[in-house]
């Protein structure tokens, strides 16, 4: 880390540091305390309210500044080179992108599995669910498309960090469950042209979903 940098303000920098690196069926890591318990509740007062299914991008979320400052770290140099120090691997040439995902609805349709965009190098997960009780609806670092072949499992709560790179194998996926299942997603990706694209689809997305009859298609959609 560079010593003139500013510390991270909520992420736990030596949690993350320490968490190992795992390469069965690819690499990933975990981080059971990305965030401290202690700031649970300050910061899920400032997340923002997603009413509806799938994922909007940052810049079509509204958020407080306690929430506010989570993305700060995420999006800081320092993060990234915690990623880049986990990983072996220069991202200093890739954009981040940041969704977040608010809810599921159980249908059958979501959590297929799919090893990411080829455009994608590495991403990153954070858990922001209050709780998740469920047996259903963690998400699977699978061995293969079959979303019943999987090596770990990670259940989307708040302060949990899912880290893997991107590769054609890096299968992942859950079982549908109904539930306000929140998840912010960071990508580090190719180029600025895919960062732009992404948070275009997300947009037309969002809009698409605030009227009714276009949100009842797209809940039903197949993937």
């Amino acid at each position: 880390m560079h010593p003139t940098e500013v510390p991270l303000a909520m992420l736990d920098e030596a949690a993350i540091a320490a968490a190992s690196l795992r390469r069965d069926p690819y690499d990933f890591a975990f981080v059971e305390h990305a965030l401290p318990e202690t700031l649970k509740a300050p910061v899920l007062e400032h997340a923002p309210a997603i009413p509806d299914r799938g994922s909007y991008g940052l810049p079509d979320l509204r958020y407080g500044p306690r929430f506010g400052a989570v993305v700060r770290d995420l999006l800081s140099p320092r993060f990234r080179r915690l990623v880049e120090a986990k990983f072996d691997m220069d991202l200093s040439a890739c954009p981040p992108a940041i969704v977040m995902m608010g809810n599921t609805t159980g249908h059958y349709n979501e959590g297929h599995a799919h090893p990411d965009s080829p455009h994608k190098i590495v991403t990153v997960l954070l858990g922001f669910s209050r709780e998740w009780p469920y047996e259903r609806g963690r998400l699977r670092v699978l061995r293969s498309e079959d979303r019943e072949d999987y090596a770990f499992e990670f259940a989307p709560e708040f302060g949990r960090m899912l880290m893997f790179r991107v590769c054609d194998h890096s299968w992942h996926g859950f079982l549908p469950q109904k539930g306000q299942r929140m998840s912010l997603q960071l990508c580090y990706v190719d180029s600025e042209w895919y960062v732009r694209k992404e948070y275009l689809r997300h947009s037309v997305s969002a809009f698409a979903k605030s009227v009714p009859l276009l949100r009842k298609a797209i809940e039903y959609a197949p993937r």
